[in-house]
C-alpha cells in the first residue's frame, strides 16, 4: 500500500494512533483544568466539613474554592473548543485525538460539575435530608447521560459511517456536554456571587439538581444545536450581527457571573425553539400532504376523453 493510500485511510494503524502536538496539547489542557476543578471541589467539601477552624488556618473558604472550580471548568470549555478547531485547520485530525478528547470531556464536563453540585447541595448544615438520599443519584444521571452523549457523538462522526444526505448537518445532535457543564458551572458561579452579596444561597441552590436533570435529558435527546464549526477567519457577517457579538463580549466583561449563565441558557433555549419551529413546519407539511391526498380522492381518478 502506498504512503498516500495509508494517509487517506483513517483506520490505518499509524494514522489512527498519530498524536498531533497542538490539538492534543489543548485536550491535555482541558483534562488538566477538569482535574483541578475536581480537586477544588473536594477541598471545598473538606473545609466545609471541618468548619470555621479549618477556614481560618487554611486561608481558604469553600466559596472561593468552588469559584476557582467554576473558572477551571470554563477554561476547559475554551481548551475543548480549540483542540478540534486546530486539528481541522491543520488537517491533522485522528481517531486517537477524538477518543482522547472524549475521555478528557468525561472528567472536565462530567465528573467535575456532578461533584460540584453534589458537594454544594449536600452541605452538612443543610436541612434538606431528601437531597442526601437522592443527590448522588441525580449527579450520576448527569454523568451517565454525558458519557452516553460522548459515545453517541463518536459513533455518528465515525469516518466509515455511511450517512444519508439529510443527516450530513454540521449541527450537534443533542446538547453538547461542554454547554451542559458550562450551564451548571455558571449557575453555581451566579449563586456563589449572590451568597457573597449576603443573599441566601441554600434556597436558590435547590434548583441545581433540577437543572442537572434538564441538561441530562437534553444531552441524550435528538434536539439539534449549532456547532459553529463553519465559523473561521473567512466567515462574513452582517453589520448588525457584528454589533450584537460585540455587545455580548462587552456584557461578558462587565457582568461576568450573570452574562455567562444567560449565554449558556440562551444557547439551550435556541436549540429548543429551533426544534419546536421544525416540528411546526413538519406538522404543516404533513397536514398539507393529507389535504392534497384527500382532494385527489374526492375528485376521483382523471379520465381521458
Amino acid at each position: 500500500m502506498s504512503d498516500l493510500e495509508q494517509r487517506d485511510n483513517p483506520y490505518n494503524v499509524t494514522t489512527a494512533s498519530r498524536i498531533y502536538f497542538l490539538p492534543n496539547l489543548m485536550t491535555a489542557g482541558n483534562l488538566f483544568c477538569g482535574f483541578i476543578a475536581v480537586i477544588k471541589c473536594i477541598q471545598a467539601r473538606l473545609i466545609t466539613d471541618a468548619g470555621e477552624y479549618a477556614q481560618l488556618h487554611s486561608g481558604l473558604s469553600p466559596t472561593a474554592l468552588y469559584t476557582q472550580a467554576v473558572w477551571c471548568i470554563l477554561a476547559a470549555v475554551i481548551f475543548d473548543s480549540l483542540d478540534g478547531r486546530l486539528a481541522r485547520m491543520g488537517g491533522r485530525t485522528s481517531l486517537f485525538g477524538a477518543e482522547f478528547d472524549s475521555l478528557a470531556d468525561v472528567v472536565s464536563f462530567g465528573v467535575a460539575p456532578a461533584l460540584m453540585v453534589f458537594f454544594l447541595i449536600l452541605a452538612p448544615q443543610g436541612d434538606y435530608q431528601w437531597f442526601r438520599e437522592l443527590g448522588w443519584f441525580i449527579a450520576f444521571v448527569y454523568l451517565l447521560c454525558g458519557a452516553v452523549r460522548l459515545a453517541r457523538f463518536n459513533v455518528i462522526t465515525n469516518p466509515l459511517l455511511h450517512r444519508a444526505e439529510a443527516e450530513s448537518s454540521k449541527d450537534f445532535v443533542g446538547l453538547p456536554i461542554p454547554a451542559a457543564a458550562g450551564t451548571v458551572a455558571t449557575l453555581v458561579l451566579l449563586l456563589l456571587n449572590m451568597a457573597a452579596n449576603a443573599r441566601e444561597l441554600r434556597q436558590w441552590a435547590l434548583g441545581l439538581p433540577f437543572l442537572l436533570l434538564l441538561v441530562s435529558m437534553l444531552m441524550v435527546s435528538t434536539i439539534r444545536y449549532p456547532s459553529f464549526k463553519q465559523v473561521n477567519w473567512e466567515t462574513k457577517t452582517r453589520f448588525r450581527t457584528f454589533v450584537i457579538v460585540f455587545v455580548v463580549i462587552a456584557a461578558l466583561w462587565r457582568l461576568q457571573e450573570v452574562a455567562f449563565f444567560f449565554i449558556f441558557l440562551g444557547y439551550i433555549a435556541y436549540g429548543l425553539f429551533a426544534h419546536y419551529q421544525r416540528g411546526v413546519r413538519h406538522a404543516q407539511m404533513r397536514a398539507l400532504r393529507r389535504k392534497v391526498v384527500k382532494m385527489r380522492q374526492e375528485n376521483g381518478p382523471e379520465t381521458s376523453e
